[in-house]
């Protein structure tokens, strides 16, 4: 799948696999940025990426996020093929998790992210009355919270 992406800013460097068998690319951080103890910060990438339509950008933290002391706050970021514009640069939340500052170097790989086929869905609304499953109890069901 060729996907087309611009640089807005000189020093941006293009997402890359790392490995033959990555499943998904790094994305890095632009600029360096000191991240305070419990701060969340908003991490430059200078790309602006064209998702196909009917396809979504996925944002996932790196495994390795937590031992240099951040995650991604809302756990994964979800890109839409409409967030396109010419303004419409990437940015990467993060969250400092430790009791001291961290620095987030420029070049350092911050999430992973892969590019899905994004289905439309069309509800075909039922009455729950005409269900003809099981019902297996509820929230928590599986008695295991």
């Amino acid at each position: 799948m060729e996907v087309e992406i611009s640089k807005n800013h000189p020093d941006a460097r293009l997402p890359e696999y790392k490995t033959e068998g990555a499943a998904c690319f790094d994305i890095e951080a632009l600029e360096e940025t000191v991240v305070a103890s419990g701060e969340i910060a908003d991490l430059r990438t200078g790309l602006i990426f064209q998702i196909p339509r009917e396809h979504v950008l996925i944002l996932q933290p790196r495994s390795s996020s937590p031992k240099l002391g951040y995650t991604m706050p809302h756990s994964v970021g979800i890109i839409d093929s409409d967030y396109c514009g010419p303004e419409d640069e990437l940015f990467i939340r993060i969250k400092n998790v430790i009791d001291k500052p961290i620095t987030i170097e420029k070049y350092q790989r911050i999430v992973q992210g892969y590019i899905a086929p994004l289905p439309r869905i069309v509800w075909k609304e039922k009455s729950h009355k005409s269900l003809k499953t099981k019902t297996r109890g509820g929230f928590g069901s599986t008695g295991k919270h």
